[in-house]
């Protein structure tokens, strides 16, 4: 079994546990891919340079920063510099192969660039020009194969490459449900809460198995604000080959391997598509 696990960027996730359990899974002959974001990060380092950091609504709901090329240059200097760097060198302290990617890299990641996108602002539907963002529509999954079969963990993260040859931006989220299908893995998606919630500051409300399009609607109709691409990103996992999908919370004791065995998260399964038996 091949596992990917999504390291949520934001500021209250510690990725403490999952670099632990990274290494567990590892020592036991598992191949792990680990990708990871750096929304808080890059928003920190914007704010430091003296940058406002700009997060859009989507006509369909969900919330999404907006790339300028500013944004751009931190980005690449964030992700695939410190903390993709910081990420694979703590691997490697615990004894893990770790080798470090971005989307650019061997072309790991590619697709077709979004120059403007469509935006929500006072209740209108606008058109936002200056983008630097792609939508992956590829990825080298004969790079990522060999590398597990010579014993390294790889490390991933955005930028992804597009068709321009430019490195742009991509949602991490995203990243790893297009790796995690390409792969036919199962998707760990770590965050800082305990999965998908009825209702957002109840933790007692958590949806803990979807496995039925009914089930999807529940689980969609529940996911708000930034949780709400972290479905959109597990249902396109599932579509693109992902055998499964877990949204879990980071911050537990053994996180992947407590998602992996049941005990924790909103499980979504390929049933949820209409296709198969759950």
């Amino acid at each position: 079994m091949t596992v990917v696990v999504k390291v949520g960027g934001a500021r209250a996730v510690n990725p403490a546990g999952a670099v632990a359990d990274v290494t567990a899974l590892t020592d036991e002959g598992e191949d792990c891919v680990v990708v990871h974001g750096g929304s808080t990060a890059v928003d920190e380092t914007l704010e430091a340079l003296g940058d406002e950091p700009e997060y859009v609504e989507t006509p369909n709901g969900v919330m999404g920063r907006f790339t300028d090329e500013r944004t751009m240059e931190v980005f690449e200097m964030v992700l695939p510099g410190k903390l993709n760097t910081d990420l694979t060198a703590q691997l490697r302290k615990c004894g893990v192969n770790a080798l470090g990617l971005s989307g650019v890299d061997g072309g790991l990641l590619t697709g077709s660039r979004k120059s403007a996108v469509k935006v929500v602002e006072d209740g209108k539907t606008k058109i936002r020009r200056g983008e630097h963002s792609g939508k992956i529509e590829s990825v080298n999954d004969d790079l990522l194969e060999s590398l597990l079969a010579d014993g390294y963990t790889p490390v991933v993260t955005v930028p992804m490459i597009a068709d321009d040859h430019t490195p742009v931006n991509a949602d991490a989220d995203r990243a790893a449900a297009a790796v995690a299908g390409a792969l036919e893995a199962t998707l760990v998606v770590l965050t800082d809460v305990p999965g998908v919630l009825e209702s957002p500051d109840d933790e007692t409300t958590l949806i803990e198995r979807a496995a039925t399009p009914a089930d999807l609607e529940r689980v969609e109709s529940a996911a708000q604000g930034f949780m709400g691409k972290k479905v959109m990103a597990a249902t396109e996992a599932l579509d693109g080959g992902a055998a499964s999908v877990v949204v879990a919370d980071a911050n537990t004791e053994s996180p992947i391997r407590s998602a992996l065995d049941g005990g924790g998260g909103t499980h979504l399964l390929p049933g949820v598509l209409g296709e198969g038996e759950p």
